[in-house]
């Protein structure tokens, strides 16, 4: 067998514009904030029209992507949120963004493609950051791999949303923008995830900011009559 050479150069053939400006709060999984919007712009020589052909027949894409704001550096084991961020698996066994060549694959809906001037893809429920580049765009094909027998790990099943609450002046930030019933419904949907760090867990005092599109959403976890946690907003600031 002849081993490749050690360089595999790659291009970006476009770039994510997305609700999420920095990391933090971006849902581990794609689909879990559904309310997520993204836009994929292809670069040239990519842009070409041709080159999108025929995708608008399929609903869901697999992007390739690079995790550019993690480090270039690896490590053989890593901790999972999913394990409270403390038990150790290897990388190969993780999602984790932490990986050698920062490769990312993730599963979205296409929702709209645009070709008026060069070419950009409306994406919904991706958890890509802003500016994330993109290597490549494959359809999916739910026939070959939708298989609901797999084996899933540490991760059998989707991780408990938790509830979110609005205080009155969240809700007035919110009505007065005309985009605040798809930011209601995308702040919602990213809290439910509880964005904290794994070992973090329970009702707490410290209050946490996460940024969606413009803003800083800030918000602390509370306790409800029963003493289960919730996620409370307790303001949203244009930054």
């Amino acid at each position: 067998m002849h081993a490749p050479s050690a360089a595999l150069p790659m291009t970006p053939i476009g770039h994510i514009a997305s609700d999420f400006p920095d990391k933090f709060g971006i849902p581990r999984q794609p689909g879990l904030a559904e309310a997520a919007r993204a836009r994929l712009v292809l670069a040239p020589p990519f842009d070409d029209p041709l080159a999108v052909r025929g995708l608008e027949a399929f609903s869901h894409l697999w992007l390739t992507f690079v995790f550019h704001l993690s480090p270039e550096r690896w490590t053989p084991l890593v901790r999972p949120p999913r394990l409270g961020g403390n038990a150790r698996v290897g990388v190969f066994a993780s999602r984790s963004t932490h990986r050698p060549n920062r490769l990312g694959l993730s599963l979205v809906e296409l929702v709209a493609i645009d070709t008026r001037a060069g070419v950009s893809l409306t994406l919904r429920g991706a958890d890509l950051v802003d500016g994330t580049p993109v290597l490549d765009i494959k359809p999916y094909l739910p026939w070959a791999e939708a298989r609901p027998e797999a084996r899933a790990g540490f991760a059998p099943e989707a991780p408990a949303a938790l509830p979110v609450r609005f205080t009155r002046d969240a809700e007035a930030a919110l009505t007065a923008r005309t985009d605040g019933d798809s930011l209601r419904a995308l702040i919602a949907q990213v809290l439910a995830q509880d964005p904290r760090p794994a070992y973090r867990r329970g009702a707490e005092e410290r209050v946490y900011g996460v940024r969606l599109r413009d803003l800083d959403v800030r918000f602390r976890a509370q306790a409800d009559a029963e003493g289960n946690t919730l996620l409370e907003v307790v303001e949203i600031v244009a930054v």
